[in-house]
C-alpha cells in the first residue's frame, strides 16, 4: 500500500527544494525520491530534496540533508538553510529566532528577522571558507583561470563577461578531472554599480535560478582577487543575496529571503 508523504515546496532566491519533515515522515530511499519528485515534468519539480530533521547532538537544534536532483547527496545549500529557517518558525515547530542546523558540513547558526510573525529574511553563518592553492588548477591548460573555494562543499569561480556559457561550459567543468569529486561552478562579473553579477551550474543539478553557497565563493573570490571587498551583494538569476565575509572571525555571513511556494501531498 502506497503511503502518503506530505511535502512543502520553498524557494530561496528562485533556488526550489521540496521539503519533508523526516520528525513525521520516513523517506527510506531519499535518493530515489529526489530524482522522481524533482523531475519538472512527471514530478513535483525542483532542484533537489531536503529532509528536516531532529538531531542527534545536543549542540544543534535540528538536522538538514539535501539531495540533488539527479539523486547525489550535496554537503550543504544555503538557500535550503534559509528556507528551513522559515518552515521551522511559521510551522510552529520551534519559537527560537536563532536555530543551530546540522549539515553535513558542520553546524551552521541561522539568524531569523521576524516580523508579525512572520520570517522575512534569514542570516545564516557559513563559517570560514576554505582556499586552495589555485596555481594546481592554473596548471590544467583546459580550465579557465579561477579560483577554488570550499564553503562545506567545492566551488570554482571564472570571472569572465560572458556568464551565459556557464550553460556550455559547465556540465564538463562540473567533471573535469581537476575536481574528482566534481564542482559548483561559478561563472561571474563586477558590475558598474559594484554589485556582482553570477551563474551557476550546480553540482548534480546543473544550471539553477540561485546558490547560497555559490554566491559565498563568488564574494570570497572577488576579495581574494581584489575584485571587490569583503561585502557584496550577489545578482543571480532568482534573486540577489547580501554577502559579507568578516575580517575579525573569517566567517561567511549570508543574508536573503526565503519564501514558500505551494504544500501537497506525494505518494512514496
Amino acid at each position: 500500500m502506497a503511503t502518503q508523504v506530505h511535502f512543502t515546496k520553498m524557494q530561496g532566491a528562485g533556488n526550489d527544494y521540496i521539503y519533508v519533515n523526516t520528525i513525521l515522515y520516513n523517506i527510506p530511499d531519499p535518493c530515489a525520491a529526489a530524482i522522481a519528485w524533482s523531475d519538472r515534468h512527471k514530478g513535483i519539480g525542483s532542484d533537489g530534496l531536503v529532509l528536516i530533521g531532529d538531531s542527534k547532538m545536543p549542540e544543534a537544534d535540528f538536522s538538514m540533508r539535501i539531495f540533488n536532483a539527479d539523486g547525489s547527496e550535496a554537503m550543504m545549500c544555503g538557500n535550503a538553510s534559509r528556507c528551513i529557517g522559515k518552515y521551522l518558525y511559521e510551522k510552529g515547530i520551534t519559537q527560537k529566532d536563532e536555530i543551530r542546523l546540522l549539515t553535513l558540513s558542520g553546524i551552521k547558526q541561522l539568524k531569523l528577522s521576524i516580523n508579525l510573525g512572520k520570517v522575512e529574511s534569514v542570516t545564516v553563518d557559513m563559517l570560514e571558507p576554505e582556499l586552495a592553492d589555485n596555481s594546481l588548477f592554473h596548471q590544467a591548460p583546459d580550465l579557465p583561470e579561477g579560483t577554488f573555494v570550499s564553503m562545506g562543499n567545492p566551488h570554482y569561480v571564472v570571472f569572465t563577461e560572458d556568464i551565459d556559457s556557464i550553460g556550455q561550459d559547465g556540465p564538463v567543468l562540473e567533471r573535469h578531472p581537476a575536481f574528482p569529486q566534481r564542482c559548483n561552478i561559478e561563472y561571474a562579473h563586477v558590475m558598474e554599480d559594484g554589485r556582482i553579477r553570477m551563474r551557476v551550474w550546480e553540482r548534480g543539478s546543473g544550471i539553477t535560478m540561485a546558490c547560497g553557497t555559490g554566491a559565498c565563493a563568488t564574494v570570497v573570490a572577488a576579495a581574494v582577487t581584489k575584485r571587490r571587498g569583503r561585502d557584496s551583494v550577489i545578482v543571480m538569476d532568482g534573486g540577489d543575496l547580501h554577502i559579507r565575509w568578516d575580517e575579525k572571525d573569517n566567517h561567511v555571513y549570508m543574508t536573503g529571503p526565503a519564501e514558500f511556494v505551494y504544500e501537497g501531498d506525494i505518494e512514496l
